[in-house]
């Protein structure tokens, strides 16, 4: 990817990802990724600030592969992002009983600008957490590093 990056959550928002993936087991839980983005040395530093999680409104058949986002809710979701001065960062899902990998259906509906961190839940207990950012020119997802750190303003 041209540009590495960098994801810095906090132990508590990793904590609340873990946390929602596996409340919604079977189902794939999801939810957008709030900061602010920072250059330090050369390299994109992606701040959390905020999670908010959202309804997976895929039809409830499906729920339990796949994820989908209420086009009103994400632009309602952005207009009170930037109020607070934040951009929406990227999106964060389970992968119920399978791989913190992304799927290529996870491919297909993917942006380039955003953070997509999956969380592999195990027979209901979260497990391994990733995150991965869609290089856009080769079509593919390449894994970008996750921190946990103590977040400041």
């Amino acid at each position: 990817m041209s540009d590495p990056s960098q994801l810095i959550l906090s132990a508590s928002q990793v904590r609340q990802i873990e946390r929602e993936a596996a409340a919604a087991y079977p189902q794939e839980c999801c939810g957008a990724i709030l900061g602010k983005e920072r250059i330090d040395g050369g390299r994109k530093r992606r701040i959390v600030q905020r999670l908010e999680a959202l309804k997976n409104s895929f039809s409830p058949d499906e729920r339990y592969r796949r994820f989908s986002l209420d086009p009103l809710e994400l632009m309602q979701l952005e207009k009170r992002a930037s109020h607070g001065g934040l951009s929406v960062l990227g999106f964060y899902h389970s992968h119920p009983d399978h791989p913190s990998r992304p799927s290529e259906y996870d491919r297909q509906h993917a942006w380039g600008f955003y953070s997509y961190v999956i969380v592999a839940v195990a027979g209901g207990e979260a497990a391994e957490l990733t995150s991965w950012r869609l290089d856009e020119k080769t079509g593919t997802f390449e894994q970008e590093d996750v921190l946990q750190e103590r977040i400041m303003p």
